[in-house]
């Protein structure tokens, strides 16, 4: 769900309604997970278009968990946030530094888990109409 907020300068910008970014970070780290089965830390190294997908499936996830609210993070600390948000940073940034066997650990080792708690997040969020 989208809302209008105005800042204090009187322009309006949209913000979205935190399960949204829950949401997408549980699609996409859904997609890294699956695009990931049966394959290994070398098929980084050997397929560009696996190493490119995965760099960039990690990055939305931490974009979309940048945009959960600070109330709604604090209310589920089981959730990585900061590193999830750092690690973003990280590829964003340091795009010519990305240490592929940090990338290949948090896709096949991390994102397993939080696949599974971000649905039991989602499962217990309030329902709204639309």
């Amino acid at each position: 769900m989208l809302t209008r907020s105005c800042g204090k300068h009187g322009c309006c910008m949209t913000r979205r309604d935190d399960t949204v970014s829950i949401r997408q970070m549980l699609d996409h780290a859904v997609e890294a997970v699956e695009m990931a089965r049966g394959r290994s830390r070398a098929d980084l190294d050997r397929d560009r278009q696996l190493n490119l997908a995965l760099v960039r499936l990690v990055e939305i996830i931490g974009e979309a968990a940048k945009r959960v609210g600070s109330a709604r993070r604090e209310s589920h600390p089981q959730i990585p946030w900061t590193q999830i948000i750092g690690t973003r940073d990280r590829l964003i940034h340091g795009y010519d530094r990305v240490n592929f066997d940090i990338l290949w650990r948090i896709v096949a080792d991390e994102l397993p888990s939080l696949v599974e708690q971000l649905k039991t997040i989602l499962s217990n969020a309030p329902r709204t109409e639309p």
